[in-house]
């Protein structure tokens, strides 16, 4: 499997197990165990059903304003963790309401502004020191054994979530092109929320409004250029993924072996 698998769930979008994603010795990773996804917010209840036997710890990317938005609907039996990786408030990523009118205001006119927005937010993703902190502590959550899945999400599950997974399947050694398939996979999973804000963002403008469906499937979609500015702003820091892992978020080589023997099989 090249892709992570989507789970069905009635009020959940965007979540997907990292189970059956192939590593580069073969091995494969443990289903059940590592999942990404979403804001928690509006779980039915058959939701809070399914995710109390699906999960026992969360970990929450999001900022303090979001979590006061739409805050996680907290499940009996599950940890939760709250560990931002952003400082500020940035639309197209937060989906905060005061985020959103500003960055609407300043690049919904202009679709190639509101692209390098989105690849400078993914470069600061690989220099912050706020997000190296927070994917190291998410890192070392993980290294713990758990009975059932460690959950991670942020709000649309598209980019905080989505730099942990890469940075989980890379240590896993899941080979790059399937990181950057799986990333690029939000896309078909979120298709219709996409749709929907876009459509939502452009009636809120109203006719005489600057926005254009361009420059909103740049800030809500996921693109090749985001998650390769990633890549490439680590690699010519740290010189390459591993060099990222040693010396940004503090892994030994033990550990890493560690985690690969918890979740590949």
């Amino acid at each position: 499997m090249s892709t992570s698998k989507l789970l069905v769930f009635e009020k959940l979008h965007n979540i997907r197990d990292l189970g059956g994603m192939r590593a580069s010795d073969g091995r494969r990773i443990v289903s059940g165990k590592l999942v990404r996804c979403g804001d928690l917010s509006e779980l039915s209840g058959q939701d809070r059903k399914a995710f109390a036997l699906l999960s026992d710890t969360v970990i929450d990317f999001r900022t303090d304003g979001e979590r006061r938005e739409k805050p996680d609907i907290k499940i009996p039996g599950i940890r939760y963790h709250h560990i931002p990786v952003l400082d500020s408030l940035t639309a197209g990523i937060t989906r905060e309401k005061a985020a959103d009118r500003n960055v609407f205001s300043r690049f919904g006119a202009e679709p190639d502004k509101a692209r390098r927005y989105m690849c400078d937010m993914y470069h600061s993703f690989a220099e912050s020191d706020l997000a190296a902190a927070g994917y190291a502590q998410f890192i070392r959550i993980l290294m713990k054994p758990h009975e059932r899945a460690v959950v991670w999400h942020c709000t649309a599950g598209k980019d905080r979530a989505g730099i942990g997974a890469a940075i989980v399947e890379e240590i896993l050694g899941v080979e790059r092109n399937a990181v950057v398939d799986d990333y690029l996979a939000t896309n078909k999973y979120l298709q219709g929320d996409i749709a929907f804000l876009t459509e939502f963002v452009k009636s809120q403008a109203g006719e005489d409004g600057l926005v254009t469906e361009e420059a909103l499937k740049y800030l809500f979609g996921a693109e090749r250029d985001y998650i390769e500015e990633y890549y490439q702003t680590i690699e010519s820091k740290y010189g390459s993924f591993g060099g990222f892992l040693r010396d940004r978020l503090g892994l030994s080589w033990e550990d890493i072996l560690q985690i690969q023997s918890l979740y590949l099989t």
